[in-house]
């Protein structure tokens, strides 16, 4: 098995390689399209990180990592199964390119927050003028008062 490069991104600059040993995988046999290959062939593939035990992970992005995908974690391990594909090689490949995207996306940092601002001028003007238009308008289909 090969190591899992990261791509550079916000919170990891430098990219960053996952070591083959912090990596799982796993294949089964996968339901769908293949013909009769599909009863032969264990062409599912599952590959799973254990977050809390990864080496290639700094602190910092440990906790961070955990704390985004706390939801799709069983444990501390995440698990991304592939089995769109017909062939175990392709399979093996998009599980890699998902759990790629997955911890580049987890490490990266929250938005800054936002810097509360008012309404310009022109804004407000432009708003209340609107308000007065629609008005006007909504009076022009009343009944005429006696």
């Amino acid at each position: 098995m090969q190591d899992l490069t990261i791509a550079p991104g916000p919170g990891i600059p430098g990219g960053l390689v996952v070591v083959a040993a912090d990596l799982t995988e796993r294949f089964a046999k996968a339901s769908g399209p293949g013909g009769q290959g599909v009863n032969t062939t264990d062409s599912k593939v599952q590959l799973s990180i254990d977050i809390a035990e990864c080496a290639s992970l700094s602190d910092a992005q440990r906790r961070r990592a955990l704390h985004n995908l706390e939801h799709r974690l069983d444990g501390t391990v995440l698990t991304i199964s592939a089995s769109t594909q017909r062939s175990q090689v392709r399979n093996r490949a998009e599980a890699r390119e998902r759990m790629a995207a997955l911890l580049r996306e987890a490490l990266a940092p929250p938005p800054p927050p936002r810097r509360k601002t008012k309404p310009t001028r022109g804004s407000v003007r432009r708003r209340l003028e609107a308000k007065k238009r629609r008005s006007e308008l909504k009076s022009t289909r009343r009944k005429p008062q006696l």
